[in-house]
Formats: C-alpha cells, sequence, structure tokens
C-alpha cells in the first residue's frame, strides 16, 4: 500500500484534525506548524504570531481509497475558505487557510479545487496554496486532542461536532463514523 501526503491549514488544527481522522483512507493525521521562518517553534511562539507558520495538519493517507481531490473538498467544506487570516474567533496569519502541496501534481489539485469550491461560497474563496517548506510537528498534548482533552474543551465542543456533522452528512460515504451507523 502507497501513501501520500497532504498538509492542510485551516484554522485551528485541533478541529482540523478531528475531521480528517473520521476519513477513509486516511491512515494518520498529526498536528503541526509549517509556512514560517522561525527552527522547532513551539505552540506560543505560533500563537504569538511572529513566527509566520500556520497551524496546520500533515494527513497520510492510501491514494487507492480516498483522492488527494476528495481530501481537498471535504477541507473545504469543513472550514470557512473565505475568511483571510481567521477561522471564527481565531485571529492571525497563524490561523490562516492554505494548502502545502506535496508535488507540481497537488498544486495543480489544488488550484482546480479552489476553482472547483467557489461556487459553494458566497464570497472569494482567500485559501493561499504556499510552498511547502520544513514541517514542525506539534507538541505531544497537540496530537489527537479531540479523543483526549478535546472533548472537555469548551471550545472544541462548540466547533468539532458541527465539523464533524457536516462531515458525516456531506462526504457520508467517506466518513468512518458515518459508515460504521449505516
Amino acid at each position: 500500500m502507497a501513501s501520500e501526503t497532504a498538509i492542510f491549514a485551516g484554522g485551528c488544527f485541533w478541529c482540523t484534525e478531528a475531521v480528517f481522522k473520521d476519513i477513509i483512507g486516511v491512515n494518520s493525521v498529526e498536528s503541526g506548524y509549517i509556512g514560517g521562518t522561525k527552527p522547532n517553534p513551539t505552540y506560543r511562539e505560533v500563537c504569538d504570531g511572529n513566527t509566520g507558520h500556520a497551524e496546520a495538519i500533515r494527513v497520510t493517507f492510501d491514494p487507492d481509497q480516498v483522492r488527494y481531490a476528495d481530501l481537498l473538498d471535504i477541507f473545504f467544506a469543513t472550514h470557512d475558505p473565505t475568511q483571510l487570516n481567521r477561522q471564527g474567533n481565531d485571529v492571525g496569519t497563524q490561523y490562516r487557510s492554505a494548502i502545502f502541496p506535496q508535488t507540481p501534481e497537488q498544486s495543480h489539485q489544488a488550484m482546480m479545487a479552489i476553482e472547483r469550491n467557489q461556487v459553494n461560497w458566497p464570497q472569494p474563496i482567500v485559501t493561499t496554496i504556499e510552498q511547502s517548506n520544513e514541517w514542525w510537528p506539534a507538541e505531544d498534548y497537540h496530537q489527537e486532542y479531540w479523543e483526549g482533552e478535546g472533548q472537555r474543551n469548551p471550545y472544541c465542543m462548540a466547533v468539532i461536532p458541527p465539523k464533524l456533522a457536516k462531515l458525516r452528512k456531506s462526504f457520508a460515504e467517506r466518513s468512518k463514523a458515518a459508515t460504521a451507523e449505516a
């Protein structure tokens, strides 16, 4: 089984991680930082907004089970790609909507996905396609956050369940939980 990697920034990585962990064909999701200049940044440094990094997720997936184009469509459907440098109450470039293609083909697919998904949004999509640079894993306590601390965190409880509900309704055939219920 060959695997591929996708990197997306769509606001808080706790929220995007929870969504992508529920997708059939996704083998792993790691929260981390990308797009900045400081080596090995900490969560506090990224949150301060001075490193240039985005909170992001690195998704390892089986392209025989889920296509990169499908992951892009899910990405656009489960966050607001029309908000510049923010998602809800999270404000700053660290919460930007961005795609970090790993190959020229992924870059092409990302451009096509922006065009394809624009019809779903009344405002222009502001998601950037950025050159992928060094990936820095987030601290251990951020990994698999929803499965642990997140379900006791009021912020996560307000944001993540609606994202998961949208995934399970709009992409039921792609959701591990939705297909298990069927």
